[in-house]
C-alpha cells in the first residue's frame, strides 16, 4: 500500500474503530448541524437515510467510500457509525489534489475526526485484507470503464477495481454499488464514454466474478421517466436519473 494510505488507514485500524453494535443511526446523522447546504440539497434525490439503512450500515463499522468525491456519503456514514466507527474516504490523486474537494474534506475531518481521506492513483489502489465492514461505491463503478485525459484518469482493467475490494472487504462484509442505469445491448466503455451510465448487469457479473455474493436489490432510486439514454450530466435528468442500488456481501 503506498505510505500516503497510511495514515488514515492507521486510524481506521485504532481503537475507536471497534466492533459493531446497532444498526447505525442514519437518520440523525444526516440532519446533524453542520453538513454544506449543497450536500443537504443533494438529500432529496439521493435519499441517503433510507438507502442507508436498507444497505445496512451499522454503528462501529469500518467504512471505505471508494472514489468518495467531495465526501457527500464519507460524512454522513462517519457520524452514523458513531466514534466507535471509522471512514477512509479514498480518491484518485488527480480528484484528491483539487483544492476545491480538498477544502469539502479538511472540513468534514473537522466535523468528524473519524472520517479519514487519502488519494493514490486507480492503479495503486489497494489496502490490507480485511479492513472494511462495509464499502460505498456511490455513482462510481462505471468510472472504472472510463478514461480522461482530462482528469488524467488512464485506461484501467475493471478487474482490478473488485479484486482489490474484494481483498479489502472482511468477510461477511456488505459492498453497496449506486449508479446510473444504462439501457442494456451497448459496450460497456462506449456507453460510459458517452452517457456515463452502466448496464446493471455488467455490475452484478463483475462483483460476482470478483467472489462477491449478491445480496439484494433496492428500488428506492429507481425513475422509469428516465429513458436511461441522456448523458447523466445533461441538465433534463441530471440529479434525477434511474438508479440501481446493488447490496454485495463477501462470503463468510
Amino acid at each position: 500500500m503506498p505510505k500516503h494510505l497510511l495514515v488514515a488507514f492507521a486510524f481506521a485500524l485504532s481503537p475507536l474503530a471497534g466492533a459493531h453494535a446497532a444498526p447505525a443511526d442514519v437518520a440523525a446523522a444526516v440532519v446533524a448541524p453542520g453538513r454544506p447546504e449543497a450536500a443537504v440539497a443533494l438529500d432529496e434525490v439521493r435519499r441517503p437515510a433510507e438507502v442507508l439503512t436498507w444497505l445496512g450500515l451499522e454503528r462501529g463499522d469500518r467504512v471505505l467510500d471508494y472514489f468518495t468525491g467531495s465526501g457527500y456519503y464519507a460524512e454522513i456514514m462517519a457520524r452514523a457509525v458513531g466514534p466507535q466507527g471509522s471512514v477512509v474516504g479514498w480518491n484518485s490523486d488527480s480528484f484528491g489534489a483539487n483544492p476545491r474537494i480538498l477544502e469539502a474534506l479538511d472540513g468534514i475531518h473537522a466535523r468528524s475526526p473519524n472520517a479519514t481521506f487519502t488519494a493514490s492513483t486507480r492503479a495503486d489502489f489497494a489496502f490490507p485484507a480485511n479492513s472494511f465492514d462495509f464499502v460505498m461505491l456511490h455513482l462510481v463503478y462505471h468510472d472504472a470503464y472510463w478514461e480522461s485525459t482530462q482528469f488524467a484518469l488512464p485506461r484501467i482493467d475493471p478487474t482490478s477495481v473488485t479484486r482489490a475490494l474484494f481483498t479489502a472487504t472482511k468477510p461477511g462484509g456488505i459492498v453497496a454499488v449506486i449508479d446510473h442505469v444504462a439501457a442494456p445491448g451497448r459496450e460497456t466503455r462506449a456507453e460510459v464514454e458517452a452517457t456515463h451510465r452502466i448496464d446493471p448487469a455488467v455490475i452484478r457479473a463483475d462483483f460476482e466474478r470478483a467472489g462477491f455474493v449478491f445480496d439484494g436489490e433496492s428500488d428506492l432510486l429507481r425513475n422509469p421517466q428516465d429513458d436511461r439514454s441522456v448523458n447523466v450530466f445533461d441538465p433534463s435528468i441530471r440529479g434525477r436519473t434511474d438508479r440501481v442500488v446493488y447490496r454485495f456481501r463477501k462470503p463468510a
